[in-house]
């Protein structure tokens, strides 16, 4: 009897788990939405913002959305992952931009291939990659406080 109530109890906890995960993927998809209209919007009205938000928020702003985007790849992962990946990620395609070849040069001149690979190597985007990031992770920590997450996945182990 005792078996029985305990692989029913884990399965209720598992769908309840399964469907945490859902939704906190569907939230993720909501913040790398806003991310990428925060930082288009940071680019086309860039005239109409104070010059230190236009120069600088646009990298930070799409640091924060490769975060957002591997928090929703792995929903289930320690936010740490999600932090060192995407300063990886970021840090990676800024270096990158040292590589001129005439083929990935054509790339870069589409608007697509611009906005996800960038022109040229900055050292000071490394440093707004950094900022976003440590942003995005210090929000999503503290939503995951406040939400007390972090004890109810624990507490359902």
């Amino acid at each position: 009897m005792k078996n029985i109530r305990k692989s029913s109890s884990r399965g209720v906890i598992l769908k309840n788990m399964e469907r945490f995960h859902w939704k906190a993927r569907a939230a993720y998809l909501a913040a790398v939405l806003v991310m990428i209209l925060l930082g288009l919007g940071s680019r086309a009205f860039s005239t109409h913002l104070p010059a230190f938000v236009a120069n600088h928020f646009g990298d930070a702003l799409w640091a924060c959305m490769i975060y957002f985007g591997l928090r929703m790849l792995w929903v289930n992962r320690q936010l740490s992952v999600a932090l060192w990946g995407s300063l990886l990620f970021c840090f990676a395609i800024e270096f990158s931009q040292m590589y001129q070849a005439p083929w990935i040069n054509h790339i870069r001149a589409t608007t697509l291939g611009s906005l996800v690979l960038g022109k040229g190597f900055l050292t000071v985007d490394l440093i707004r990659y950094t900022m976003g990031i440590v942003v995005s992770w210090a929000l999503d920590q503290g939503c995951q406080r406040l939400a007390g997450i972090n004890r109810r996945i624990e507490r359902e182990r």
